[in-house]
């Protein structure tokens, strides 16, 4: 395990911030300060992740995009942009984006940068949708995985609430700040 960790900031987009999205996470502006300074403190070895919805209309996510009609729309939409605050987190990284039609965003092509068994510590939203199943998967694979509270922002605050105390039910693997 590399002992520098890496920071993923999960989903930064329009989608979630935006107050006229079905997906608005009402504290997203709060969290723009706590990744600020987590982006300061970790510098080049920050991943800004988007989520797009590619074209998996098979088996659940037929029904998915049926309840989210909204947002099956082509990748290059503007809702799936990242919001003005996040560039600079992006920009870290010569403002390059993981891509992802999944929720969570461990596999393989975050492996391809950070190495095998990575040290990660997570932000971004939804805490109880794309971070919840970034961290799960994570940590099922052996990476070690810090969640920092306050730079997470859920689709409600009760949602945010339960899905950090279900990934604190993972320690020592996973651990909430």
């Amino acid at each position: 395990m590399s002992s520098r960790p890496w920071l993923l900031v999960i989903d930064p987009q329009r989608i979630f911030a935006d107050p006229a999205s079905q997906w608005c996470a009402p504290d997203f502006a709060s969290i723009v300060g706590p990744v600020d300074a987590l982006v300061a403190e970790h510098g080049e070895r920050t991943i800004v992740t988007r989520w797009l919805p590619g074209d998996n209309r098979r088996g659940s996510w037929a029904a998915y995009f049926e309840k989210w009609s909204f947002a099956d729309r082509p990748n290059e939409d503007a809702m799936f942009d990242l919001v003005d605050p996040a560039l600079p987190w992006a920009a870290e990284r010569g403002g390059v984006t993981l891509d992802v039609s999944t929720f969570g965003k461990f596999g393989a092509s975050l492996l391809a940068i950070t190495g095998p068994e990575p040290h990660l510590v997570l932000s971004g939203v939804a805490t109880d949708c794309c971070v919840i199943s970034t961290a799960l998967a994570a940590a099922d694979a052996g990476a070690t995985v810090e969640v920092v509270g306050a730079a997470c922002a859920g689709s409600s605050a009760e949602n945010q609430a339960a899905a950090l105390q279900v990934m604190g039910l993972y320690s020592p693997q996973i651990t909430v700040r």
